[in-house]
């Protein structure tokens, strides 16, 4: 199955529909997003420390049994409903708008996800990040994030040492924000870095460029970049170092 081409609408600005990439297990089912289809003539499937997004899908009732993730950073972002989550640490946490979890598996790290049957449908975002070494401490974040403010960028998580809430051990910032129809914001950005943008729901135009629903936006240029809603809009932001040193040893995050 050929994957979508990218396509460079304008000086610096990549955008590429949805992927083909799914896999379906009844119950519990994932849609594979790689931000390195993006650029041009780029041979890693990833781009710098993000290595992919996935669109998981769980219906209520549903149980992921105990198991291993190693040499990755896993971000559990659930815009709707809840993500209950235990571990072989004796953490119970449930994920849900008002909380994100930041799983750092390092060296390895066992844990379980399920839906009760009384649980919504879920459909949330699993965030994979290669870590900058190998083996690291493993660990596990769960906090409260600020409310999301309508046509505001939320930040949610970025390198260690930053002023995120939760970190992960690359050179990767994390923003949200829910747009009204027609409302513009500045895409988040920071000099020598760039930007991929993900449209969870709606549809928005990149410096007038069309993105829709689950489509996606690789921001390289070196300028303020609009983004305006043209329905209402929930849409995810990634500023990252491309050069950032980067292992590829994760379970599924390589």
């Amino acid at each position: 199955m050929e994957d979508a081409q990218s396509t460079g609408t304008r000086s610096g600005i990549y955008t590429a529909p949805r992927t083909d990439v799914s896999r379906n297990q009844g119950k519990f089912r994932i849609h594979l997003d790689f931000p390195g289809r993006n650029a041009p003539d780029h041979d890693d499937h990833g781009y710098g420390p993000l290595a992919t997004v996935v669109e998981s899908f769980m219906d209520p009732g549903t149980l992921i049994r105990m198991h291993q993730h190693r040499n990755e950073e896993i971000v559990s972002w659930v815009p709707a409903g809840v993500m209950r989550h235990d571990d072989r640490d004796g953490n119970e946490l449930v994920t849900d708008p008002e909380h994100l979890m930041v799983m750092n598996a390092g060296s390895g790290f066992w844990h379980a996800e399920e839906t009760l049957a009384d649980d919504p449908p879920l459909r949330m975002l699993q965030i994979f990040v290669r870590p900058h070494s190998l083996d690291l401490d493993p660990g596990i974040q769960h906090e409260p994030i600020p409310d999301s403010v309508p046509n505001e960028w939320r930040h949610l998580f970025g390198p260690e040492g930053g002023d995120a809430g939760l970190s992960v051990r690359n050179a990767v910032d994390f923003y949200d924000c829910r747009l009204d129809a027609d409302a513009t914001t500045t895409l988040p950005s920071r000099p020598e870095w760039d930007t991929y943008l993900y449209v969870f729901d709606g549809a928005v135009e990149v410096d007038g460029e069309p993105v829709g629903y689950t489509e996606s936006a690789l921001v390289t240029a070196d300028r303020d970049v609009d983004v305006t809603a043209t329905e209402d809009a929930t849409v995810v932001a990634f500023v990252l170092d491309p050069d950032a040193p980067v292992t590829r040893q994760g379970t599924i995050g390589r």
